[in-house]
C-alpha cells in the first residue's frame, strides 16, 4: 500500500513539471509563482488553524533561520524553478532536482564537516559527469534560452539543497509539515514586494479556466497533497528507502513530456540521465 502511495506522490510531483511548463508558455513565470504561492500559503494557514494545538511556538532565536528558509523556498528556489522551466524542458529540470542529494552531500561535507565515504564521493562525481553530458549536448551558448534554463535549473536545485541543509535542525525541532508551511507562508510575504516591482505581469483577466486549474494543481496538489503523502510515507518507512523513490521523478517527467510535448529523446540525454540517477543512488546509499 505504501508503495502505491509513493508512486502517486511521485506522479503528482512529476506532473508539476508538466503543468509548470504548460502554464509558463502562456503566463509570465513570476505571475504564476505569485498565485501558486498565495494558494499554497492559504492552504497551510487553513491547516494551521485546524491543528493549532499541535504546533510548537517558534522561539525568538529561530526567527532568522525561518526567514532564511522562507527566502530560499519561494523568492529563490521557486522563482528559479519557474524561470528555468519556461526556457528549457521538464526532463532537464527534473534531472537537475534529482541532483539535490549530491549537492546536499557537498554542502554538508564542506561546511558541516560531515563524514564522507568513497562510495558517496564517487556517486557525486558520477552525477556531475552525467550533468555535463546532458547540459553540453547542444554545446555552450549563453545566447540560447535552453542553455540559460539548464543553468537556472541547476542553481534552483542548489538552492533547494541549501534549504535542506539549513532546515534540517529546524524541521527536526518543529516538525516537517509545520516547518514547510511556515516557509511557504513567510516565503509568500517575502516574495510579494519582489513581485510588485517586477515588470511584464500577466493580468488576471487574461487567465483562462485551464490556467486556473493549472495554478490550483501547483498550489494545492503539489504544495499540499504531495507534501502530505510524502510525510505520511516518512512515518511508515525509513528515510533512506523513501529518498530512493525521488529518482522516479525524472523518469515519470520524461515519459509525460514525451506524451504531452512530443519531447524528442536522444541517446545522449538517456545516457546522461542514467549516469546522474546512478550517481545519486550511490550518494544516497553511501
Amino acid at each position: 500500500m505504501i508503495e502505491i502511495i509513493l508512486i502517486v506522490q511521485q506522479l503528482i510531483a512529476s506532473g508539476t513539471h508538466i503543468i509548470a511548463k504548460g502554464i509558463t508558455d502562456e503566463i509570465a513565470p513570476h505571475t504564476v509563482l505569485f498565485y501558486r504561492s498565495a494558494i499554497a500559503a492559504f492552504v497551510y494557514l487553513v491547516w494551521f488553524f485546524i491543528n493549532e494545538r499541535k504546533f510548537k511556538k517558534i522561539e525568538s532565536k529561530d526567527y532568522w533561520t525561518l526567514i532564511l528558509l522562507a527566502f530560499l523556498n519561494i523568492p529563490l528556489n521557486q522563482f528559479l524553478f519557474f524561470a528555468s522551466i519556461e526556457l528549457t524542458t521538464p526532463p532537464k529540470v527534473a534531472l537537475a532536482y534529482a541532483l539535490t542529494p549530491a549537492f546536499v552531500f557537498i554542502i554538508a561535507a564542506i561546511f558541516l564537516k560531515e563524514r564522507t565515504t568513497k562510495l558517496k564521493l564517487f556517486g557525486v562525481i558520477l552525477a556531475i559527469a552525467g550533468t555535463f553530458i546532458v547540459i553540453l549536448e547542444k554545446g555552450v551558448d549563453f545566447n540560447k534560452g535552453y542553455f540559460i534554463g539548464d543553468i537556472l535549473a541547476l542553481v534552483a536545485s542548489l538552492s533547494w539543497a541549501i534549504y535542506t541543509v539549513v532546515g534540517k535542525n529546524f524541521s527536526t525541532k518543529y516538525g516537517a509539515i509545520y516547518s514547510t508551511g511556515l516557509s511557504m507562508i513567510w516565503g509568500f510575504f517575502l516574495y510579494l514586494p519582489i513581485y510588485l516591482v517586477l515588470p511584464s505581469k500577466t493580468s488576471i483577466y487574461n487567465f483562462s479556466a485551464i490556467n486556473w486549474l493549472q495554478i490550483l494543481y501547483l498550489g494545492i496538489l503539489t504544495s499540499g497533497l504531495a507534501y502530505a503523502l510524502w510525510y505520511y510515507a516518512l512515518k511508515k518507512i525509513e528515510a533512506s528507502k523513501l529518498s530512493v523513490y525521488n529518482n522516479l521523478q525524472p523518469i515519470f517527467t520524461t515519459l509525460m513530456t514525451v506524451i504531452f510535448f512530443q519531447f524528442d529523446l536522444t541517446l545522449t540525454f538517456i545516457a546522461g540521465g542514467i549516469i546522474i540517477i546512478t550517481g545519486v543512488i550511490m550518494t544516497q546509499k553511501g
